[in-house]
């Protein structure tokens, strides 16, 4: 329901004035023109409304004005009227009286107020509208409150437009068309009013409209809007105009133009004119009646205590205005209100603490008292309209009113906002005709206060620009406005705040200190936020206490109120977390004086933002002392942005002096060991944050001090060698601690009286022990000292005991000539033991320098004697003597070894003797022997010759060459042998040759056997041959016999057998065998006979069988048998196989008989006959094998022939024999009877009138449909497989052939068009008859429903069809009446209306980088498809695709998570073409064909930077980086300049050489904003915009300014400072032209000073003041130099330790010189003048 809140000012007269008051016409309106009102329009167009008709004529409306009139159209089909404005004639109010309406605006019951039927709207009420006169005063009087309900009157202020009002509910009661909703706030808004139902935002339509706005109806007779608060409420017992029925009905009003506004509210004389508002109220349910509703209004009520008021706690909706109340006493009785209205009453106030009873309170309306606070108003929980209109108050202090939505209080006097309670939830402020309209900006004031959920402020949408000017105030303002601060302008908030908080904390501030500062830095989601409370010590007070301060942090809600302290969040700073975004953050700072706590002091932040998901370092230090060998860590605090904390890239650099930071190769680690080369270097250790999804932060580095070198220290002290009388020892060790320098050594020896030790030798770390060491032992003291003269602690070690040295050789020689077989001796002299005990051993070796023992050879072995005689082996080699001496007690010394000067010689090669020895006999064997001197003998040269004759040159023998010995062959036999050696060096040289020749002829041997033996096995039948070797001459005949032996050893000579081989028969078995063999020469000399060894006993042979063959013929029927030859001992029990051979390597085994019956597998195969002989000891002998010919088949013959019963479509298959080889392809003929023939007449058959069935070759046959009631008859002819014919057979059936049972098959569906489906089968046995059809649907639970009606094989689908399958019934039914069974088709596949189709798919959009292309699909113009596109359509899916290379327009891939309608075009697109298919899925489940559309390929956008950021600390020391979102292409070669701007000048100052995209700030930069240039560079060249971006004022690092504050303050000071005489870089401090000086300054001048020596006085070298051109220079490249310039001829450049002291120096000397600067440091460094 909506209420009509009054907003004109209060009435001048009483109401009994206004009761007499007479009727006077209303005040002439002025028409609006059509120009003017579409000019208006176009400030509230809203692409979400709905258009109110235009009025039909302009009119305004008084205070007065009837607003009830209810427009109707006498039609009856709901044809809605249009009402834009009405107008009251003096006629109508003549006409059509009006009673006195109460102040609730609603006539009394039964009473309504209509608007005659209008042929001419626009002309009636144009005519109207010429009346000038306002309403008499007792009409005004009845229609106080009509308005209230009524459509707003035109006369608004020219400077408030009105707004379309939201419409949040529809009555329940009635038929109420929605009118369109308009939501002036984001989505964020949306979602917040469903989430919140309780928020009801009204809304308006501006006057400034010129479109036509349809008004809603509300019931079918087509009532207007303007009906609603007259026909909805005309009963009090029913209808309330302070109850809501939950419909969402929005206010319509319309307005003339601001002239003809502001002329008629000239013209009329009452305020009554005034413009009111319609608020739309949030809901209260009505589920009552009268027993929950009061409604007493006008009925002069004076006390809630009155008797006959029957206030009860049951009562929910309570009306008294109009009364005379003026005391809230008795409302507490009222618990279960919701409504309560007490308007217009004498209220005053304070008192109403009474309404704290009330807690269910949901409206209240106080408008129209005398109320003057709101003080003792209690908090209402449930509290969420409130109407203070009309009444006295000056403030809006009141209790927090946790769920309060609409706060009216227009038309008061309120002057200040101080006391604004909390409302979390307001939507609706209004305060109009209030002196606080005066102030300036008060819309932006009470956006402060009230937060983001105000939406309307005094009934229209918030203003843009008051919305940006709110935000440029900080957090705390609306605390302090609260507080009673003046609003003022935003530039001026920030001091005037201060001012304002420091003046209420001023008493409670700790004594002698003043406040400087207190605000918090702009909080960042997981970065760190710093708050900073500065205090400064008055000096005219002394106190020796130190102010300690304590914090605590609080965060609140999306305004800044309601704070709830952090857990542990007492630091100066708080990391903001992930849930704090969007909250403010309070920080409360509580000082501490001498122990004494002081009320705490505040600063609020402005809301968390999100972080950048880049993480970034706000601390970065090294801790450790810079010690050579000392472990460092680099310590890094990081804020991460947003972004999941990961692990950092770190790094170290060495930097020496004046030069450039080097990498340490594997330093990456946050720790890292000092070495001696990090000695007179600083560190640089260089940090970059990474977070879990890969952000890099920028990376920051920190400098340490230069490391230092330990102090000089040893370990690991040590003594190298045996300590043992005459070696020579050495001490080492392990230094540590910079550069070695002149470290001294000691040795010391110990006493032989005590344990002390004497200092024996200095300086050396090498020791000779002699004999006096012997029996004692020695200490070596290692004192460390540095390259700069710094002495460590000493370390000492102490040896064994000296032990005396063994025996030792020196002299060593060796004394001969070191030829091959010479004799040389080796002298030495031996001290501590004895030559004649020593013993030596000689080697060889290629070298000619000695290296002990390695590649030594030994020539002989160790023993006493000194003499050798040089063997062949040395040739070429040197000797060395390895001399051992030995003690007479046999201890043995180290051994020395000697070398003979040169290698041993050799002599040429030759024989000094050669013969040859041996029997020159055939067999013998001849030796050769010979000595050979001349060096290494090589390869000599042996050849065997033989001779005729003595003299004649010889036959060489080349098997014998190379040998010293040779067997003498038969070939010598008769001639002479010789012997012929070549010596041979082994460097290849050739002696001369000698010869031994035989003396005699060589003889031939005496005849005899080598051996013999016979050959072959002792078995039966197996031939013998003799095996022998014959030796002695030529063989002549020699002489055979062979000799049986029987078991008893009697031996038997077998006659004839006089040759080499003999052939065992069976009579020899069980002998044994041998021969005898007499040898016999060509000569016939005789030799011995031999005889050989026996073999046997000779065994029988193995059973054979000789000869196998087949008996009987080879016919398919007949038998066959076999005789077979046996031989092999006796015959035992053979075995015979018979076998069918089917191919070459396959055969079938058959039986073991004696005989083998032919059958009809075996006609066109072979029999095999496999024998196997066995002798009867069990021996089987070898098998043997014959084979038969192809078995030849019988002669065809059938016999058995029958033909089983016969039935319908079932095969028939005679029974049948046949005989006679292979069966062939018979011919089989089938005959059809009509009767049973019989003998003869079966017989010929062929010659009977009967039907021929089938002639051919096959013997089954399937009786068909024609064969019903018939006899069946088959002729056989047997035929074998080669054609040859036997007898025919006939045999015909028994009975005839019967039909079988009616069944169908195949049934199915099948679609015949669209939505209509066909039912078939195929029907079986016998003649169908009538068959029964159906059709059944399939539900998608299973379930099957038989569809009535449906009875013919076709069907047409209908609605309840869909989503279901369809099923075709087949019940077959034979021609005799004979039913089958019922069979039904396969389910059809689910009916479904037609797929949804997409036409065409377009993209709208660019195809450029950074620009967002949509996807539209065109659907089909086709009834189906636009039906299914409108019933059936669930959803459509799009997915985006990517060319994988540039150019290719043929390979697409899919961009993942790209699924969307949109897609926004990235840099990696540019050079690709872009697809989007486009899917769509109806609600069964099923998608369409893919859609697709492609773009050209992707430009680049135009270069362009966003989000440019300098991030850096701001203090001088810290390093700067520039950071922004490039976009446009791939980024190429961007500019970047730093520059310099002084705070409040325009002007930039370039630094030159800083271009790169981080920048290290110094003390130049101090009170310089820094600014960066950012120029966007396309790789191709293309340029965009510049963007600029700057850092506040450079601060001096706090621990500089702390000492620059300290030197100032005293007002001279001195540093030690070094000069640069040269001006040119040193590598190393105090080395070169480096000298040092005293720098002197004060407040009046600057001096250099040398420093005075034993020699010379203190010069002042330069010296001035800071007069022009005084200035003090920096250079880049060197931190640790400066140069002062007090004029053109007077410079000095100086050198420090640190870039602190410089920067300290620096500063001092420009803080002395401030007066002479434009700007003051002094304000730079925050001291005081």
């Amino acid at each position: 329901m909506v209420l009509a809140e009054m907003e004109s000012q209060s009435v001048s007269n009483s109401e009994d004035q206004v009761e007499k008051a007479q009727p006077s016409q209303l005040p002439k309106q002025s028409p609006v023109s059509s120009a003017e009102s579409v000019k208006r329009s176009s400030k509230i167009a809203k692409p979400d409304v709905t258009p109110a008709a235009r009025a039909s004529g302009p009119a305004t409306l008084s205070r007065n004005r009837v607003s009830g009139v209810r427009v109707s159209d006498s039609s009856a089909n709901g044809v809605k009227s249009t009402v834009a404005r009405s107008s009251l004639t003096s006629n109508a109010a003549s006409s059509a009286p009006m009673k006195r309406r109460n102040s609730t605006g609603v006539l009394p019951e039964k009473q309504s107020v209509s608007v005659p039927k209008r042929t001419d709207n626009a002309n009636s009420v144009a005519g109207n509208s010429r009346n000038s006169s306002s309403a008499s005063e007792p009409l005004r009087r009845s229609l106080t409150e009509t308005r209230r309900a009524s459509l707003p009157s035109a006369a608004t202020k020219a400077s408030s437009p009105g707004s379309i009002s939201e419409i949040k509910k529809q009555s329940p009661v009635s038929s109420v068309t929605k009118i369109s909703r308009v939501s002036p706030k984001s989505d964020a808004s949306k979602q917040d009013s469903i989430k919140k139902p309780s928020l009801r935002p009204s809304l308006s339509i501006s006057s400034s409209s010129s479109k036509r706005l349809p008004s809603s109806s509300l019931d079918s007779s087509g009532s207007s809007t303007i009906r609603r608060s007259v026909s909805k409420v005309s009963s009090p017992s029913t209808r309330s105009p302070s109850v809501t029925s939950g419909s969402r009905i929005g206010s319509l009003s319309a307005s003339v133009d601001k002239s003809s506004s502001l002329s008629g509210r000239r013209k009329a004389s009452t305020p009554d004119s005034r413009d009111s508002r319609f608020i739309v109220l949030p809901q209260v349910e009505i589920k009552g009646g009268d027993d929950v509703r009061l409604d007493l209004r006008g009925r002069r009520v004076r006390s809630l205590n009155a008797s006959g008021l029957n206030l009860s706690d049951n009562l929910e909706f309570v009306y008294l205005r109009d009364n005379l109340l003026s005391s809230l006493e008795g409302i507490e009785v009222l618990k279960r209100v919701k409504v309560l209205d007490l308007s217009f009453n004498d209220f005053k106030g304070p008192g109403f603490e009474p309404l704290g009873n009330c807690k269910f309170l949901q409206q209240l309306y106080l408008a129209g008292n005398q109320i003057t606070s709101l003080v003792s108003l209690p908090q209402l929980p449930n509290l969420e309209f409130l109407s203070v209109a009309q009444n006295r108050l000056r403030s809006l202090a009141m209790a927090s009113q946790p769920r309060l939505q609409v706060l009216a209080a227009s038309k008061n006097k309120i002057s200040t906002l101080k006391g604004f309670p909390h409302l979390p939830v307001l939507e609706h402020l209004r305060v109009e005709e209030n002196p606080i309209l005066e102030m300036s900006h008060l819309e932006a004031a009470s956006i402060l206060l009230v937060g983001p959920t105000l939406k309307k402020f005094n009934d229209r949408d918030l203003s843009s620009e008051e919305v940006e000017i709110a935000k440029r105030y900080p957090a705390h303002t609306a605390l302090c406005i609260r507080e009673g601060w003046e609003f003022c302008r935003p530039e001026l908030v920030a001091d005037s705040t201060f001012r304002f908080l420091v003046e209420q904390w001023k008493d409670h501030l700790p004594p002698g200190y003043l406040l400087k500062e207190a605000s918090v830095d702009q909080p960042f989601e997981e970065d760190v936020c710093r708050c900073h409370f500065i205090f400064v010590k008055d000096h005219t007070l002394s106190t020796d206490s130190e102010l300690v301060l304590k914090y605590q942090w609080f965060i609140g809600g999306r305004t800044p109120t309601n704070f709830v302290a952090i857990a542990d969040a007492v630091g100066e700073v708080y990391w903001p977390k992930h849930e704090d975004i969007d909250k403010f953050l309070k920080v409360e700072c509580t000082p501490v004086l001498a122990e004494i706590e002081y009320p705490p002091i505040f600063a609020v932040s402005s809301p968390v933002s999100p972080g950048t998901g880049y993480p970034k370092v706000l601390n970065l230090s090294v801790h450790g002392e810079l010690v050579e060998g000392n472990v460092i860590k680099g310590y890094a605090e990081v804020a991460w942005c947003g972004g999941t904390p990961g692990k950092g890239v770190a790094s170290w650099l060495r930097r020496r002096w004046n030069s450039s930071p080097v990498v340490i190769v594997g330093a990456e680690d946050e720790e890292y060991q000092l070495t001696i080369d990090d000695i007179d270097s600083s560190l640089v250790f260089m940090y970059t944050p990474v977070t879990e999804e890969g952000a890099k932060g920028e990376p920051q580095y920190a400098i340490t001090d230069f490391v230092k070198a330990a102090a000089p220290s040893v370990n690991n002290v040590r003594i190298l060698g045996e300590a043992v009388e005459g070696n020579t020892i050495r001490g080492v060790g392990e230094y540590f601690g910079g550069r070695e320098g002149p470290s001294k050594f000691e040795w010391l020896r110990e006493s032989n009286d005590s344990s002390d030790f004497a200092l024996v030798s200095t300086g050396t770390a090498e020791y000779t022990l002699t004999k006096e060491h012997v029996g004692r032992r020695l200490a070596f003291v290692y004192i460390p000292i540095n390259f700069e003269g710094q002495e460590g602690k000493s370390v000492s070690v102490v040896t064994q005991i000296v032990k005396k040295a063994p025996p030792k050789v020196t002299n060593l020689k060796i004394i001969g000539d070191t030829r091959e077989g010479n004799k040389v001796t080796v002298t030495a002299t031996v001290t501590g033991g004895t030559e004649g005990s020593s013993r030596v051993q000689w080697f060889k070796t290629n070298s000619s320098k000695l290296d002990g023992e390695n590649g030594l050879e030994a020539v002989s072995t160790s023993k006493i004697a000194k003499a050798f005689r040089i063997p062949l082996g040395a040739v070429g080699y040197y000797i060395v003597a390895k001399f051992t001496p030995m003690a007479p007690d046999g201890e043995s010394g180290d051994p020395a070894y000697v070398i003979s000067e040169k290698a041993v010689e050799t002599l040429p090669p030759s024989l000094n003797f050669l013969s040859v020895t041996g029997d020159y006999c055939e067999g013998e064997m001849l030796t050769a022997s010979y000595g050979y001197i001349g060096g290494h003998e090589g390869k000599s040269l042996y050849n065997w010759y033989l001779h005729e004759v003595e003299t004649d040159s010889g036959t060489l023998i080349p098997e014998a060459s190379g040998l010293l010995q040779y067997r003498i062959t038969k070939d010598a036999i008769g001639k002479f042998v010789s012997f012929r050696c070549t010596p041979v060096r082994d460097d290849g040289i050739v002696g001369e040759p000698r010869t031994s020749l035989g003396q005699e002829h060589v003889r031939p041997g005496t005849p005899r056997l080598l051996y013999l033996q016979i050959v072959g096995k002792a078995i039966e039948g197996t031939k013998l041959h003799v095996d022998k070797k014959y030796w002695g001459g030529e063989e002549g005949n020699s002489v055979f016999r062979w000799f049986l032996t029987s078991s008893d050893g009697t031996q038997t000579e077998i006659k004839g057998a006089t040759t080499v081989s003999y052939m065992l028969s069976s009579d020899d078995i069980g002998f044994y065998i041998s021969v005898s063999c007499e040898p016999v020469r060509s000569d016939w000399a005789r030799g011995r006979t031999v005889v050989s060894e026996q073999i046997g006993p000779i065994v029988p042979g193995p059973p054979t069988c000789q000869s196998l063959e087949f008996q009987g013929s080879i016919v398919e029927g007949q038998r066959l048998s076999f005789i077979a030859t046996y031989s092999g001992g006796e015959r035992g029990s053979c075995s015979h196989e018979w076998f069918r051979v089917r191919s070459r390597s396959v055969k079938e085994k058959l039986s073991e008989d004696e005989f083998l019956d032919l059958t009809l597998e075996d006609v066109g195969r072979r029999i095999e006959l496999v024998y196997t002989p066995v002798r009867r000891d069990g021996m089987k002998g070898t098998p043997r094998s014959i084979v038969s010919d192809e078995i030849v088949p019988a002669d065809p013959v059938g016999f058995e022939l029958s033909i089983p019963d016969c039935c319908e479509d079932e095969e028939v298959v005679p029974q049948k024999s046949y005989y006679g080889g292979q069966e062939g392809s018979a011919e089989y003929i089938w005959y059809r009877a009509k009767t049973k023939l019989q003998g003869s007449d079966l017989m010929n058959i062929s010659k009977a009138s009967v039907d021929v069935l089938i002639s051919g070759n096959t013997l089954a046959y399937t009786p068909s449909l024609e064969d019903l009631g018939s006899y069946l008859a088959l002729h056989w002819v047997p035929t074998r497989a080669d054609g040859i014919w036997g007898k025919p057979l006939v045999a015909i059936s028994n009975n005839p052939v019967s039909p079988a049972p009616p069944v169908v098959s195949n049934v199915r569906v099948k679609e015949v068009s669209s939505g209509v489906y066909s039912g078939e089968g195929e029907y079986y046995g016998g003649y169908e008859g009538t068959s029964l059809f159906s059709w059944y649907r399939e539900t998608s639970d299973g379930t099957i429903v038989l569809i009535n009606g449906a009875s013919s094989t076709t069907y047409e689908v209908v609605e309840a069809d869909f989503n279901c399958r369809l099923l075709f019934g087949y019940t077959p039914v034979r021609s005799d009446t004979v039913v089958g069974e019922l069979r039904l088709s396969e389910p059809t596949d689910i009916i479904l209306p037609e797929l949804p189709r997409i036409e065409t798919l377009a993209l709208t959009g660019k195809a450029v980088e950074g620009e967002i292309l949509r996807a539209v699909e065109v659907i089909p113009k086709s009834d189906k498809q636009q039906l299914v596109w409108g019933k059936y359509k669930k959803d459509v899916k799009y997915q985006w695709f990517c060319t994988s290379d540039k150019g290719d327009k043929t390979s697409f891939e899919p961009l993942p998570s790209q699924c969307l309608s949109s897609y926004k075009v990235r840099l990696e697109d540019i050079g690709r073409c872009l697809r989007c298919d486009c899917i769509v899925t109806d609600t069964f489940g099923r998608s369409s064909e893919p859609a697709s559309s492609e773009t050209a390929a992707v430009v680049p956008g135009i270069p362009k930077i966003d989000k440019l950021e300098i991030e850096g600390r701001g203090f001088h020391t810290n390093l700067y980086a520039i950071r922004g979102i490039y976009s446009g292409g791939k980024e190429g070669k961007s500019r970047i300049q730093w520059l310099r701007s002084m705070v409040g000048s325009p002007d930039l100052i370039s630094i030159p050489g800083e271009v790169g995209r981080m920048y290290e700030a110094n003390v130049d930069d101090v009170g310089y904003r820094l600014v960066a240039i950012y120029t966007p560079v396309r790789e191709d060249g293309v340029e965009g915009q510049p963007v600029s971006a700057s850092t506040d004022p450079i601060a001096v690092e706090p621990d500089v300014l702390k000492e620059v504050k300290q030197k100032l303050d005293l007002g001279a000071v001195k540093f030690e400072v070094l000069c640069d005489k040269d001006r040119s870089p040193k590598k190393v401090l105090g080395v070169g032209s480096l000298e040092r000086r005293i720098l002197e300054v004060n407040r009046k001048r600057v001096k250099v000073v040398k420093p005075g020596s034993k020699t010379s006085f203190p010069a002042t070298e330069i010296r001035g003041s800071y007069a022009p051109p005084f200035h003090v220079e920096l250079f880049r490249i060197d931190q640790h130099r400066l140069r002062i310039v007090v004029d053109r001829e007077n410079e000095v450049d100086l050198m420090v330790q640190t870039r602190h002291m410089r920067d300290v120096i620096v500063l001092v000397i420009r803080g002395f010189a401030q007066r002479f600067n434009s700007t003051s440091l002094n304000s730079l460094l925050k001291v005081e003048a």
